[in-house]
């Protein structure tokens, strides 16, 4: 009896290790602290739950309804989701239930998508305002005024808020008091979010152009002219810059001289930025389409086709490519081979990106919904 006893002693001992194991792992997986990711490719390298394996038994853990459409792509830091809606706010919810932490109301909609640094919560407004708030509480601590609408969405680095405006300019913020760095003029309105990397910003502008710029002095490097406008928001990864355009194309330009590396023709007007992973670039384009290209050369991978335009911009994470479309779909698409792993129909169109953070996809929809899906 005295060893049977041992043996169950042991068996549960190993059990409690295995299960502090799972649950170590687990919190070891990031969040999503802004539109790009933290490695400006939209990609979480450290998730470890979800998988091929078990994505397909998804399920909706909660939504949260807002007071209007949710454009804006959900940022999730330290189990808080934070997004902004058409209902001219920003909105922080429990990343575990989704019951909300606070709001803060703007003066116009907010389809940027929240920054989360030190503390603060970065985005801009249509009202043609920039605003910091206390991440925990909501409080305002700064807003700085552009000339022009805000749909870019921030990025932060080394104390620094970067981010563009309807009036033609990209600006850099001092992130702590709101002050202004530089401004940098382009042609004509910017909805592309910044990417930095380096020491540089990449960031599109509707005049046609990629601009990179010295992340310190605002000063011009070079810039890349396509033959349409450009929505979509750059990706770097290895010293390349990738950015789709209204032309139908995606490129890859060199991050140093704005060279190009390469194009390929997609099958319609690109308003998807790219995310980047294992050596490929996933985009998407309005013919409902989404493509996996070969990071070094543009060659087609694969292709999936969704049931409508694609603007969602995809996010990978541990194998999985996550995407929405107007089909008022989101999929989780297997990233070697394009093959449909799961899909979720929400009540409206899915402007808004994916986030991937502890095992839980977070995303907003044309419902006035966000949604939180993970396993049972």
């Amino acid at each position: 009896m005295k060893h049977i006893r041992t043996l169950v002693w042991i068996l549960c001992a190993c059990s409690v290790s295995v299960a502090w194991s799972q649950q170590a792992a687990r919190k070891r997986s990031a969040g999503w602290s802004e539109f790009h990711m933290t490695d400006m490719v939209r990609l979480n390298a450290s998730e470890n739950v979800l998988n091929i394996h078990n994505v397909g038994k998804l399920v909706a853990k909660w939504s949260y309804t807002a007071g209007d459409d949710v454009e804006s792509s959900p940022a999730v830091v330290n189990g808080v989701v934070y997004i902004g809606s058409w209902d001219r706010s920003v909105h922080a919810l429990n990343a575990n239930t989704g019951v909300q932490l606070w709001s803060y109301a703007t003066g116009d909609w907010v389809s940027s998508s929240p920054a989360v640094a030190n503390g603060m919560v970065y985005f801009g407004s249509y009202d043609g305002n920039v605003y910091a708030l206390n991440a925990k509480t909501g409080a305002l601590r700064w807003s700085y005024a552009t000339g022009g609408f805000v749909f870019s969405s921030p990025v932060v680095a080394s104390g620094v808020v970067y981010i563009a405006s309807g009036d033609f300019k990209v600006y850099a913020l001092n992130a702590s008091t709101g002050a202004l760095l530089w401004s940098s003029p382009t042609g004509s309105y910017v909805y592309s979010s910044p990417a930095v990397a380096n020491g540089v910003v990449y960031v599109s502008s509707l005049d046609d152009n990629v601009y990179a710029l010295n992340a310190s002095t605002g000063a011009q490097l070079w810039r890349y002219a396509t033959s349409y406008s450009v929505y979509s928001s750059p990706a770097v990864a290895n010293g390349v810059v990738y950015v789709g355009s209204d032309d139908g194309n995606a490129y890859a330009l060199n991050a140093t001289t704005g060279a190009k590396l390469w194009s390929h023709g997609l099958g319609g007007e690109v308003y998807s930025s790219p995310a980047v992973a294992n050596g490929r670039v996933y985009v998407a384009a309005s013919n409902g389409d989404v493509y996996a290209l070969e990071a070094t050369t543009g060659a087609l991978v694969w292709s999936y086709t969704t049931g409508d335009f694609v603007q969602s911009s995809p996010a990978v994470a541990n194998g999985v490519v996550y995407v929405g479309s107007l089909d008022h779909n989101l999929y989780a698409l297997n990233a070697k081979t394009g093959s449909k792993l799961w899909s979720y129909t929400t009540g409206g169109i899915v402007y808004s990106s994916p986030a991937v953070a502890n095992g839980v996809v977070y995303v907003g929809s044309g419902d006035s919904k966000v949604y939180a899906f993970g396993l049972k």
